[in-house]
């Protein structure tokens, strides 16, 4: 059944229209939904800003734990993350994506401040599979929270915002880690984790404050008494999940920043090593600079899958100018290397708004949460995939294996626009359509 989208009243919570989403109210948007969120997203992007460069390191100087067990036990972390996703998803559609977003934050914050108590392998397996576990199970609840609170019209465009917010508290906080860093003390790195651990438990006890949407405020009436919907049809939906899978493919891009170009250009170039800092800088500050006008570009379905098709072939073209960067001297091989993550940024925030957009607008809207809770644990197992998947193309393979992973993005990019024309197929049960 397709329901007609309900355009929010002028003055209420969550009622910006598109041209307002973003529209700022002095250093704030002037929509009170998105204003609180804004402040959520800063606060908990600082604390992980904070926390992401010394995380490892505190395990494994403080503590003294081996670095190899450590990896094994973030992995193993990572795929009880994947696996709670649709569980998480589930629950949000059940008893409502604040609350159990809050309960998800809260528990993060808890299992994240019990780091500080760690002394012991087992210790270390426990707390981290809890923190990890629960961070990675909101990422579905947290867009099933944005399908609540945000108007269809401007919810792409919000969460494009969100993200531009987030990597500005990011880049602030990894900031001020440094400095713990600098020190390199155990009271530093304590105090760091505390902090990162009241990013999570402060906000979630404001996230129960965001007001519903108007859309979802008429269609709780509308079904209220109403036999319930398959909740969970998502994991049987081939089309949505076929959709997940690219994405999911596409999403390996962020690994390759994080993890394949550090080793590129110490292996392979004769690239400064800060230019690995470097790279960072330029996709954070781009980001932030292009997200939004991408969003815009791809709010609609037709728009995403542009946008999704884009953005495998920019990614490419990104490897192959990476692929070039090996045998040139260090000037051009920093230009090179530059140029490429120009490139990949490019791609970057067009598949996150296409991402987005499709991950909402081929779900069924009264199961908003299992279905993100999918396409959340897609992009969650993309990303845990992403290090090996880019160790044994182009870190072993030079060229060769940059080939490969570009032929590999250029073919998920392009495989987008039939998923979707599958998808359209049993178009009639789907939500709310595109504003």
């Amino acid at each position: 059944m397709t329901t007609t989208p309900v355009s929010p009243a002028p003055g209420k919570p969550g009622s910006a229209g598109p041209a307002h989403a973003t529209r700022a109210g002095g250093l704030l948007p002037a929509d009170p939904v998105l204003r609180l969120a804004t402040v959520l997203t800063a606060v908990n992007s600082l604390g992980n800003g904070l926390y992401f460069p010394l995380g490892v390191l505190y395990f494994t100087r403080i503590v003294g734990l081996d670095p190899t067990a450590v990896g094994l036990g973030l992995t193993v972390a990572g795929l009880v993350g994947v696996a709670a996703g649709v569980p998480a998803g589930r629950a949000a559609d059940r008893w409502g994506a604040r609350r159990v977003g809050a309960l998800l934050w809260g528990g993060t914050g808890v299992a994240t401040a019990a780091y500080t108590l760690v002394h012991s392998y087992a210790g270390f397996l426990a707390a981290v599979i809890c923190a990890t576990g629960l961070q990675m199970a909101s990422r579905g609840v947290q867009g099933a929270l944005y399908a609540d609170v945000l108007p269809a019209a401007t919810r792409v465009e919000a969460r494009a915002y969100l993200r531009t917010v987030t990597n500005i508290g990011m880049g602030l906080g990894g900031a001020l880690g440094a400095v713990a860093l600098q020190l390199d003390t155990r009271g530093a790195y304590v105090a760091v984790i505390l902090l990162d651990a009241l990013s999570f438990a402060g906000p979630a006890l404001l996230l129960p404050r965001l007001p519903l949407a108007a859309h979802v405020r008429e269609r709780a009436l509308a079904e209220a008494g109403a036999p319930a919907a398959g909740r969970w049809r998502a994991v049987r939906d081939l089309p949505f999940l076929a959709v997940t899978v690219l994405n999911a493919v596409l999403v390996v891009q962020y690994t390759l920043a994080e993890v394949g170009l550090p080793l590129w250009i110490v292996e392979r170039t004769s690239a400064p090593r800060w230019t690995a800092a470097l790279l960072m800088i330029v996709n954070c500050a781009l980001v932030a600079l292009l997200q939004v006008r991408a969003a815009r570009r791809a709010s609609r379905v037709p728009g995403a899958v542009r946008a999704m098709g884009w953005a495998g072939l920019l990614l490419a073209v990104s490897c192959a100018v990476y692929a070039l960067s090996a045998g040139l001297s260090p000037v051009w091989a920093v230009v090179a290397l530059t140029a490429g993550a120009v490139v990949q940024v490019l791609a970057e925030v067009l598949s996150a708004a296409g991402g987005w957009t499709l991950g909402y607008e081929l779900a069924d809207a009264r199961a908003h949460g299992v279905y993100q809770g999918v396409f959340g644990a897609g992009m969650s197992a993309g990303m845990m995939a992403g290090p090996a998947l880019v160790t044994v193309t182009a870190i072993a393979h030079g060229a060769a294996g940059w080939a490969v992973l570009g032929a590999v993005f250029a073919a998920a990019g392009l495989a987008v626009a039939p998923a979707v024309r599958w998808a359209g197929r049993d178009g009639d049960w789907r939500g709310e359509p595109a504003a």
